[in-house]
């Protein structure tokens, strides 16, 4: 039977080699394809849930919060670790479940065991929060408008602004808004003029929430369709608020612009953000899982830029934390390993076997490697330094069955057999003792493909490209190496 197929795929050489060439093709187009990363991307469940409670003490948030939600987390099945924090006005409870866990699983046992908690919670308690921890939600860059004498409200709309250009890139996720303060609506009541309109303070916030409400006044059917009606009564800006009634009386209207003044400000800072010693609005940038660390940089530097003029004088514009640079440097630094490799194996093989035995033999480092490629991106991993090294660790490995099968046929030639005999036969001697040099150097890295826990799905890059790389080394020297070899003259 494999004497047959390689006596095929030798006699229908223009076939074979078209096949190489789509498998070229196709790999070039994998790597292109593939997102850039510096470190593999292992999905591992674990969950935070936060409940929000305004004005609850730290001990009040652990015994009426944190203390139920443990309760029902540690009850679920899979669970390795429940960590939970308790702070002012808020609590969070870290969930981590075994590496090997199903995420969606994971996510609706979650669910369930916090709506199972919530009944104990205070009735004032807000809804609690679930939300995945992955790694793909640190930011690859971080954008930094550093204010000095420039009023606060200027740099809040430059930074929401930009913020907005950022998220309509296809390759952002999302970009974080940090360092700012929400806006809001502020009323100073004076009292004087309450004592003068006999108005209390109780009477005035009444009038406030009275106002501010959006009345469903049914539907009207008009015999041709039917339409929603509403009342709107929601403050949308401080002239909505100055022109509140508050007292009227026969002669006259006191509204709220007679007893208070209104103006627009922010809440008290609860958080900080700095650079270099100096106050900022940072925009921290999350990428999408399949898109690559460079280009989303690259094109997120190209929007900001296009704001740099824009900018007031005292206001500057900083990068930090830019993973670009260091997953750039990494893959070129590794693929110059690899170039380099291939290099010196090339000159190690043409000079031991001469240039024709030496180029037939060389071809398989690319073939295999493009072929490993593509396997790559239907696994849907990423280019990071773990596949880089699974190839680098490859490469000495995956010329050996094209040597001995090159070898033998260039034996054959000199006893003078003809080319397509010559390496019929070599494949047909050499298949299993190909076969079987593959399969000892696979079954040293299949123990790591049942590593436990997060490392193991840290290691797992590692046997899987060697033996993508291995498995392409396997097909070019029994198959497109003996063809191109039959084919080309002494």
């Amino acid at each position: 039977m494999t004497s047959r197929f390689i006596q095929a795929a030798i006699n229908r050489s223009r076939t074979t080699l078209l096949v190489m060439v789509v498998i070229i093709i196709a790999g070039l187009s994998a790597r292109l394809s593939i997102p850039v990363e510096s470190q593999p991307r292992v999905e591992v469940p674990m969950f935070i849930v936060n409940v929000y409670h305004e004005g609850i003490s730290p001990e009040d948030a652990e015994r009426l919060l944190v203390m139920p939600l443990e309760t029902e987390l540690r009850a679920v099945e899979g669970i390795d670790e429940v960590i939970g924090f308790a702070s002012e006005g808020s609590a969070s409870v870290l969930v981590e479940f075994v590496a090997d866990y199903d995420l969606d699983d994971a996510l609706l046992d979650v669910r369930e065991a916090v709506d199972r908690a919530k009944p104990e919670f205070p009735s004032t308690a807000e809804e609690p929060y679930v939300r995945e921890i992955v790694a793909d939600e640190m930011p690859v860059v971080q954008v930094n408008l550093v204010g000095g004498e420039v009023a606060e409200r200027i740099v809040y709309n430059l930074a929401r602004e930009i913020r907005d250009e950022i998220e309509a890139i296809p390759d952002v996720l999302e970009g974080r808004l940090q360092g700012d303060r929400e806006e809001l609506l502020e009323i100073v009541i004076d009292p004087t003029r309450l004592d003068v309109y006999q108005i209390s303070n109780e009477e005035l916030i009444s009038t406030i929430l009275r106002n501010n409400r959006l009345v469903p006044a049914g539907s009207l059917d008009t015999g041709e369709g039917r339409m929603a009606i509403k009342v709107p009564s929601v403050i949308e800006s401080a002239a909505d608020v100055f022109d509140i009634p508050v007292r009227s009386t026969r002669d006259s209207v006191v509204t709220l612009a007679d007893v208070a003044s209104v103006r627009r400000t922010f809440k008290d800072r609860v958080r900080y953000a700095h650079v270099d010693g100096n106050p900022t609005m940072t925009i921290d940038v999350m990428k999408r899982t399949n898109a690559s660390i460079i280009d989303t940089v690259q094109q997120v530097k190209e929007v900001t830029e296009t704001y740099r003029s824009r900018l007031p004088a005292n206001v500057r514009m900083v990068y930090t934390n830019d993973q670009a640079p260091q997953a750039e440097t990494q893959v070129i630094e590794l693929q110059g390993n690899i170039v380099t490799a291939l290099f010196l194996v090339m000159i190690v093989v043409v000079a031991a076997m001469g240039f024709r035995s030496g180029v037939i033999v060389g071809a398989s480092i690319p073939v295999s490697f493009l072929f490993a490629l593509i396997f790559i991106h239907q696994l849907g991993y990423s280019f990071n330094f773990m596949v880089m090294f699974g190839m680098l660790l490859g490469l000495g490995m995956l010329i050996d069955g094209a040597i001995v099968v090159t070898e033998y046929a260039d034996r054959k030639l000199v006893e003078g057999f003809d080319r397509r005999d010559a390496y019929t036969l070599a494949v047909d001697r050499m298949f299993w003792p190909v076969t079987a040099s593959v399969a000892t150097t696979l079954a040293a890295f299949v123990p790591l493909i049942f590593w436990p826990g997060v490392a193991g799905k840290f290691m797992l890059y590692l046997p899987v490209t060697v033996f993508a790389v291995l498995a392409g080394s396997l097909l070019y020297a029994l198959v497109f190496g003996p063809t191109i070899g039959s084919k080309t003259r002494a």
